[in-house]
């Protein structure tokens, strides 16, 4: 028999093995998704690299509040507006703070900066042999492979010092955006015939218009660079708890190497329902446009809005992508701090009239939504990836680099926190799962029918 009949005749086997009864999370207090009851994170460890808040305690009771998004004591919005007033580019100072703790003097962002610019190339011939000579089809795939291939060519690969470990990650969060423009480049090369451009990384530029630089040469404005600085820093670090960091934090408690960590943080990002929701935010918006004839009505909004909900439109999923957190309740600080610059975007873009459909989705949505449920038990507002999807498209930045991009970000997050797991955690992460399959008797082949 064909292997593949034969699975296709025995998968039911797998799945009714596999299932288990809803009733019996709830009789043995199972902690799904490591989520409280009322969806608050099981507590598993402390971290000292960033916080992130949706509820307060106030008397004794979770209050839904503000959201707050806190960099190593700093919260994201002094950080931001910081760099912003002085009217420079912040994600390499929010790497530096994140890996070493504080904010660097001018001189040591200097250096700091030099040194991440004189990291970026790609070992000789990496690009042809790692990249262009194997094909994919995912950049994400693309990307965890050349970071294994990186280890072959460290020749500590292993030593998980503290000194050794933080060299590896700034030498991975450095490269981290070569190995996506190559990647991607090669797999429009590769699979659909592209021209192919390769770039050399420009020690003079910042690490976001040094993406942009690579990715389309020359076409791009400053604002352009400013916003994509602004959505790497936003995304950065988001707390022990969102599992890519956590899946960095429970793999790097092994003991394991630097880039298997990192892989492994990258597999966990690629999954659609950590990184992929910007780009669900755009597929929305597009059939929502195609949809609406008048797209400054907030009555023609609001109804097509409830067939989202009814599962009549669009995917039927009865979600409205880009509204909801895990953790923000009232706002998702992101989300304002991205709100503020894209305005400003969409004005240089003349994509003014997309500009004001999003808003007025952000302003109907959780009224709809609240209708829809009968309730405002579960608040809900726009989280970060309703305005960066609409963001990287008025970059022009391909879909296929939308995730990559999140992972160029998150990667110094991811760094700070395997360092800490390291020099802190000191015990290997293993919660507790309990048996539910009875005790049965083996029996011999011979009397098995």
């Amino acid at each position: 028999m064909d292997i593949n009949r034969f699975i296709a005749e025995h998968a039911p086997e797998t799945e009714g093995s596999c299932r288990i009864d809803e009733q019996l999370f709830k009789q043995f207090d199972v902690k799904r998704g490591l989520r409280n009851a009322d969806h608050t994170g099981v507590l598993v460890g402390l971290t000292r690299v960033g916080s992130v808040v949706g509820y307060e305690k106030i008397e004794g009771k979770l209050v839904a509040v503000d959201g707050k998004l806190i960099y190593r004591g700093i919260d994201i919005n002094d950080l931001v507006h910081g760099t912003q007033t002085e009217k420079r580019p912040g994600f390499d100072e929010t790497v530096f703070l994140l890996l070493f703790g504080r904010l660097p003097l001018k001189d040591e962002l200097t250096v700091f900066m030099e040194g991440m610019a004189e990291q970026r190339a790609l070992p000789e011939n990496f690009n042809r042999d790692m990249i262009l000579t194997m094909k994919g089809k995912d950049i994400m795939n693309m990307m965890a492979r050349s970071i294994l291939a990186l280890y072959t060519l460290d020749p500590h690969a292993d030593d998980t010092s503290i000194h050794n470990i933080i060299r590896q990650s700034i030498s991975l969060i450095a490269k981290f955006p070569t190995i996506a423009v190559y990647s991607y480049h090669a797999m429009r090369h590769l699979i659909y015939y592209d021209t192919l451009t390769v770039r050399y990384p420009d020690k003079k530029l910042e690490t976001a218009e040094n993406f942009l630089y690579m990715l389309k040469g020359q076409d791009y404005t400053p604002l352009e660079a400013e916003l994509l600085d602004l959505c790497l820093v936003l995304h950065a670090e988001h707390g022990g708890g969102n599992n890519s960091t956590f899946t960095t934090r429970v793999v790097s408690s092994s003991g394991t190497d630097t880039y298997s960590a990192i892989v492994a943080a990258i597999g966990s990002l690629k999954g659609p329902l950590h990184g992929g929701a910007n780009l669900q935010v755009i597929e929305m918006m597009d059939n929502i446009k195609a949809n609406i004839r008048n797209w400054s009505n907030d009555d023609e909004v609001a109804e097509y809005l409830r067939k989202i909900l009814g599962r009549e439109a669009y995917d039927k999923s009865g979600k409205i992508y880009g509204f909801g957190h895990a953790v923000y309740t009232v706002s998702d600080p992101r989300a304002l701090l991205l709100k503020e610059k894209a305005r400003l975007l969409s004005r240089e873009k003349g994509r003014e009239k997309e500009m004001d459909l999003f808003e007025a989705i952000e302003r109907i949505g959780p009224e709809i939504y609240y209708e829809f449920k009968g309730t405002r038990e579960k608040l809900i507002s726009p989280n970060v990836d309703f305005y960066s999807g609409f963001v990287y498209e008025c970059l022009k930045i391909p879909k296929e680099l939308y995730t990559p991009l999140f992972a160029i970000s998150r990667i110094a997050g991811w760094s700070a926190h395997r360092l800490e797991e390291l020099i802190s955690g000191k015990r290997i992460i293993r919660p507790a799962y309990k048996a539910l399959e009875p005790d049965r008797s083996y029996i011999p082949l011979s009397e098995r029918q």
